[in-house]
Parts: C-alpha cells; structure tokens; sequence
C-alpha cells in the first residue's frame, strides 16, 4: 500500500489515525479469529483469517485489507480490545 495514502486514512468512526499491522500482531488476530472470539462492527463473529490489515492507534479497531484496498466499513471493522499489543508504536 502506498505510503501517502496510509498517511491520509482514518478510523471511520474515531478519526484516529491507522497503522499496517506486523506479522506477529496479524498471528494474535488470527489466532482470535480461529478461536471464535472476534466479532465485527456489525455483531458477527469473523471466520475469515486476516491476510493484511490496518489498525486504530489505540489498536482497539482492525480494518481489513484485502487485494490492497483497505476496507474502512465500520460493520465489517474487528473489535480487538481484547488483543493486547496491537497500538501504534
């Protein structure tokens, strides 16, 4: 992704700006996915394992990337308050 456009984006919701996740903070998330215990903006528990993703700076709120196009829908945002490490550092 570029890196103009990573420095434009913003949390829908929060307006905080976002971050590109590392690999280790994509393995906690997938590792929660696989546990059945994220769920989405819109309530339903993801199933889908993350390839790449964008997170809030407080790292409470994951956004998708998929084909390179990140995905700012606030249904389809992660709830990762419950993963630890994932804030801007």
């Amino acid at each position: 992704m570029d890196r103009k456009l990573l420095d434009l984006l913003v949390c829908p919701t929060t307006h905080q700006p976002l971050h590109r996740l590392d690999g280790g903070q994509r393995e906690r998330i997938n590792a929660a996915i696989a546990e059945g215990r994220l769920v989405r903006g819109d309530g339903k528990a993801e199933t889908r394992p993350l390839d790449d993703g964008l997170a809030t700076r407080d790292g409470r709120t994951v956004y998708r990337i998929d084909d390179g196009i990140p995905v700012l829908l606030v249904d389809e945002a992660l709830d990762t308050r419950s993963i630890d490490g994932l804030a801007a550092r």
